[in-house]
């Protein structure tokens, strides 16, 4: 245990948190993506589920070099929480806006005839989606404690989609 904690320098005991609750949710997510193939036989899902698991946790390590140095984050455990913000930002703003969306009839269903109904229904589900996902990224980024963090990413995701005059890039 004193390895890992200085591996993920880890200095106090409720930092463990989110490397266990990152792999639980890394877990929980393969499972779910597996789930996708439609195996009939569990057996398969599981190994499945597995390989995908060591693929992406060996992926997801990879890119913490490069994202602690990009972020400028001082602890990797922080790199974990920030993982986790994301991934809870992203599954809730969809949660919120789907009932948006399908009250003003935005469904896909609505779109099966049109020429590239598929790529229109996607760009307008996106243009939906991203107010609700920057709110709750600074929420979520409040509540977590990396607000300051999110609101710079905030601010210059939204410099780079054409808001220059509302922020100045950092």
């Amino acid at each position: 245990m004193k390895k890992f904690k200085q591996r993920w320098e880890i200095t106090q005991n409720w930092q463990l948190i989110y490397p266990i609750v990152g792999v639980i949710a890394l877990a929980y997510s393969v499972f779910k993506l597996a789930l996708l193939f439609s195996f009939d036989n569990i057996e398969i899902t599981i190994l499945l589920s597995c390989i995908l698991f060591f693929i992406l946790l060996k992926l997801t390590l990879a890119l913490f070099k490069f994202l602690e140095k990009r972020w400028k984050v001082e602890y990797k455990w922080r790199v974990i929480r920030i993982f986790l913000i994301f991934a809870i930002t992203g599954t809730s703003s969809v949660i919120i806006t789907n009932p948006i969306s399908n009250a003003i009839g935005l469904v896909k269903g609505n779109f099966a005839d049109i020429f590239l109904g598929n790529t229109i229904y996607y760009v307008l589900k996106f243009i939906l989606t991203l107010p609700f996902y920057k709110i709750l990224l600074v929420s979520f980024g409040w509540l977590f404690g990396e607000f300051t963090f999110f609101w710079n990413f905030t601010k210059k995701m939204l410099y780079r989609l054409g808001f220059k005059r509302f922020f100045s890039e950092q």
